[in-house]
């Protein structure tokens, strides 16, 4: 299930248009220092705003990523270890295959 969040919070504008994001929605929204921040403007005035996902990053893959961490976060008892049958199989399937993670993708693989 998804975490929702139901707060307010206010920053000031400083005198050179800077604020200080409020530390409840740094939280809510996973921020670190540095990261950016991305605005939606709506027609009527209110404004959304999200952590940027940096250049490259696959949200689908980040939301997944995120659902599986909470998901062992909240459910510890279900994490288990792979017995060794199942690594050696895997091992036997893919422990010969050579990957080179940065190389582009071909046009069959795109």
């Amino acid at each position: 299930m998804a975490e929702t969040f139901n707060f307010q919070a206010e920053s000031t504008l400083t005198d050179r248009y800077q604020t200080t994001v409020p530390e409840s929605v740094r939280k809510a929204l996973h921020l670190n220092k540095r990261d950016k921040i991305h605005y939606i403007i709506q027609p009527n005035g209110q404004v959304i705003m999200s952590r940027a996902q940096p250049e490259g990053e696959d949200p689908v893959l980040g939301k997944f990523l995120n659902f599986l961490a909470q998901d062992m976060s909240n459910n510890p008892q279900n994490i288990k270890a792979i017995n060794n049958d199942l690594f050696h199989r895997t091992q036997s399937l893919v422990g010969d295959v050579d990957l080179d993670l940065d190389a582009p993708l071909s046009d069959e693989d795109e």
